[in-house]
């Protein structure tokens, strides 16, 4: 089969390799497109991957062809996304339903081959059926939203409340979309960017503000009454957007840190006090698992998806290439504010 294969730092081919094989309760699947998530890039462009050669992919959506001994929910013709994760399912965080704490996990598309192929082998519990209506582009999404529903259901949300999404990318679309799904009263996005903002209207937020306009935060307080917002999503995972959190936060409210950071940072005392004064509740949120395994997180999306209650809207592909461009489309990203939006790596039929 063919293979995006990474060979060294910067440096992606195309490649011959040899197909892997179905194992016992393993189901083969067709790649049709394939996602490049944020955390693929430093692995390409920063010498971040486990081993070289490797092929990547995590974020991707197909049609089974081959079942191994042992499968009996899954059968060949199914349209499936991929739940990147392998847990252990033995250590104590396993036996307790948290996979993503699980210590002796692989991980589809890092530690082991992933979906920039032909084809990827996964097991069976790890592949979520869906339903045919939704495309395939459409189903290499499934990440992104299980990882918005994730945090939702990690800060304990109730349906009622003002809530911030900081960030309106991929997953904070679909953090605005669930908050709305599940009964928020209002839902606001912050980001830089007026193009993601609109997107985020056409996909249901209430209200947008770019934060760079100067009287962003007069607006926003004035929009929930001067009482801030009972939830906060944080899901871009900068300094400057984790201070913001705060300042966003009103008195008693729950705050979600969804986005990772890459650099370091410090919080002034005055911010931090904001957090105790506020009497603020803080966790963060890491992947999009719980029991049973893959998780509600992935389910939902399945049935939210095909009753289109969940959006998906092109604007959030930037672009559509071929897996065989495979070096072209990671070089994009060395350009720093060129690509607004999920690139997808398709496989022709």
């Amino acid at each position: 089969m063919k293979a995006a294969v990474v060979c060294e730092n910067e440096k992606i081919e195309y490649l011959e390799i040899e197909e892997p094989k179905t194992g016992f309760g393993e189901v083969k699947v067709r790649v049709k497109a394939s996602g490049i998530c944020g955390s693929d890039i430093p692995r390409v462009l920063h010498h971040g991957v486990h081993f070289y050669p490797i092929v990547l992919g995590h974020e991707f959506a197909g049609e089974v062809v081959e079942i191994g001994e042992g499968v009996s929910k899954v059968k060949v013709g199914d349209r499936v996304s991929g739940a990147p994760l392998i847990p252990c399912m033995k250590c104590s965080d396993c036996q307790s339903g948290n996979f993503a704490q699980c210590k002796h996990y692989s991980f589809i598309g890092s530690r082991q081959q992933g979906s920039n192929a032909d084809v990827v082998v996964i097991p069976e519990a790890n592949a979520v059926v869906f339903d045919p209506s939704i495309s395939y582009e459409q189903g290499a999404m499934f990440e992104p939203s299980a990882v918005a529903l994730h945090g939702l259901l990690l800060n304990d949300y109730r349906g009622g409340g003002d809530v911030a999404i900081i960030g309106g990318g991929t997953i904070g679309v679909f953090a605005m979309q669930w908050a709305k799904i599940f009964g928020s009263r209002k839902v606001v996005v912050f980001d830089i960017s007026d193009e993601r903002l609109e997107v985020a209207k056409r996909l249901g937020a209430d209200a947008v503000f770019n934060t760079r306009n100067e009287n962003f935060m007069e607006e926003a307080s004035s929009y929930t009454g001067n009482r801030g917002f009972d939830y906060v999503y944080e899901v871009a995972g900068l300094p400057v957007t984790i201070k913001l959190a705060f300042e966003l936060a009103g008195n008693k409210s729950k705050i979600c840190f969804v986005g990772t950071p890459h650099e370091e940072f410090t919080i002034a005392p005055k911010v931090w006090e904001l957090m105790n004064r506020k009497e603020a509740q803080m966790t963060g949120s890491w992947m999009s698992y719980s029991a049973p395994f893959p998780g509600k997180e992935w389910e939902l999306t399945a049935h939210y998806f095909a009753t289109g209650q969940l959006k998906f809207d092109p604007a959030l592909i930037y672009k559509k290439m071929p897996m065989s461009k495979v070096q072209e489309a990671f070089m994009m990203f060395k350009e720093p504010g060129r690509v607004q939006g999920k690139v997808l790596l398709m496989n022709e039929d």
